[in-house]
């Protein structure tokens, strides 16, 4: 499906009409049991994003479909508590659809996170990582088909899909608050089954630290549409073959559980930084 930049108004116009003069300037997509921080938005406006014209479900263990829009560390938030995947049988124009959106509606920084598979031996699941580049390849892009140049361009630049002085600015609240911050490249796969442990190896080779199913669409949307970008990971369980155990997605959440404290406490401090 091809949608044009009338729908993506559409949506945009529907949240607006809701929001009335509130405008959000900072845009969070909150990922696999990381959603409780739109719980914690001061004068929440909460749209589920069944009502919103265009957009499709969230259907992910964790994910509450919905845009939570207010205040969060005195910055004004659009949160997307759950995100659609490829996995979920969506085109990656679905599965980036909101950031579009959220554009459109004023915000120009996007906050994502996620759960994902360690790929390195050396670090240790539970820790948190600031994404500094990322891998997608064998898959289409978001940006596929007609482009629409009320976003960007053509062929946009993807140099610096996540913003360097975010990542710097990241780096300085983690030292702040005594938190080790790995660094490293969000290696993207389709799903939903998770990868085996040839592709874990084969990942490793190619330059990733971290192996997980979303984000790298929505960031290539982003960065067309001229948002800075800033993206943590939560090393939520060692991937395939490093451990002589199988994956679940329990593992995940009870990860994404364990980590909540000193992972909303990082998000905080970043977003009373900007």
């Amino acid at each position: 499906m091809t949608y044009t930049y009338d729908q993506y108004q559409q949506s945009a116009g529907y949240i607006r009409d809701r929001l009335g003069a509130f405008a959000p300037k900072v845009a969070m997509i909150l990922g696999s049991g990381l959603g409780f921080l739109g719980d914690v938005v001061e004068d929440a406006i909460a749209i589920p994003y069944g009502e919103i014209p265009h957009f499709k479900a969230s259907t992910a263990p964790g994910h509450k479909g919905r845009l939570v829009f207010g205040t969060l560390s005195g910055q004004k938030v659009a949160v997307m508590q759950g995100r659609m995947h490829h996995y979920e049988g969506y085109s990656y124009e679905d599965v980036s659809y909101a950031v579009r959106v959220l554009r459109l509606l004023g915000c120009d920084t996007l906050i994502v996170t996620n759960a994902a598979g360690c790929v390195r031996t050396d670090w240790q699941a539970g820790e948190l990582m600031l994404i500094t580049d990322q891998i997608k390849l064998f898959s289409e892009s978001p940006l596929r088909g007609e482009n629409l140049p009320q976003f960007g361009p053509r062929f946009p630049d993807a140099s610096h899909l996540y913003t360097p002085r975010l990542q710097q600015l990241a780096r300085k609240v983690a030292a702040s608050q005594g938190v080790t911050l790995r660094e490293g490249v969000y290696f993207y796969c389709y799903g939903p089954q998770y990868e085996t442990p040839a592709e874990v190896r084969a990942a490793r080779i190619l330059g990733g630290d971290a192996v997980g199913m979303s984000t790298a669409p929505e960031v290539i949307v982003a960065a067309h549409c001229g948002m800075q970008v800033l993206g943590f990971t939560l090393l939520s369980n060692m991937a395939a073959g490093i451990l002589d155990q199988p994956l679940s997605e329990q593992e995940v959440l009870d990860a994404a559980a364990a980590a909540r404290e000193t992972f909303s406490s990082l998000v905080l401090g970043c977003l009373e930084e900007l």
